[in-house]
């Protein structure tokens, strides 16, 4: 059977990175869609592994051919996630998560390709500005304007299939497996099994 394909948004500073590497040490059977860039290996990174890197004329070939679900221009480069990758996990019966934004998101459902969505919600504004003043990596004006985002990012979450608040990380994790545990419960993943049933029958 195929797997399921997951996808994860989230405002800035709601812990979306956190809370995949936590589900991923979790769940044997769950990938990380590797995305797709133009832009430059930084040390340590591994094609394949952090990324796949291209030349900008691989990627504009792949992008015509219809080869990336979403993709979107970043500080000059592109980024996006492959169709080849993500259907070779799912055929091969890995259940696959995607972290995108709001916007990526929003180009996955146009695609029509089937897939669960979930949206990780901080639970306050006051907490996510919080985090993001806490990671130290942000200038006071950047931490405005990620701020301002969220509310507008959060305002879509009605876009999404499930809704899970990241108050307490291993509470959220949990939250999120028990969607993709419920996810293989569904009357029409059953389809080919109840064939296979039925035939034996």
């Amino acid at each position: 059977m195929n797997g399921h394909l997951f996808i994860l948004s989230a405002p800035s500073g709601a812990g979306k990175t956190t809370v995949c590497d936590a589900l991923l040490k979790e769940l044997p059977d769950l990938r990380r869609a590797v995305t797709t860039t133009t832009r430059q290996p930084r040390t340590g990174e591994v094609n394949g592994v952090d990324y796949f890197f291209l030349s900008r004329e691989e990627f504009q070939d792949k992008l015509k051919a219809g080869r990336f679900l979403e993709s979107a221009v970043i500080y000059d480069n592109y980024y996006g996630s492959g169709r080849d990758y993500i259907e070779s996990e799912l055929t091969a019966g890995h259940d696959v998560i995607l972290v995108v934004d709001v916007q990526g998101a929003r180009s996955i459902q146009e695609t029509g390709v089937k897939a669960v969505y979930i949206f990780l919600l901080p639970p306050s504004l006051d907490v996510l500005k919080a985090r993001l003043v806490d990671r130290k990596t942000d200038s006071p004006e950047v931490v405005m304007k990620r701020s301002a985002q969220a509310r507008e990012e959060i305002s879509q979450y009605k876009r999404y299939d499930y809704c899970v608040i990241n108050d307490d990380l291993p509470v959220a994790v949990a939250d999120i497996k028990a969607i993709i545990r419920a996810e293989k419960f569904r009357v029409d993943y059953f389809d080919s099994i109840v064939e296979d049933i039925v035939s034996i029958s």
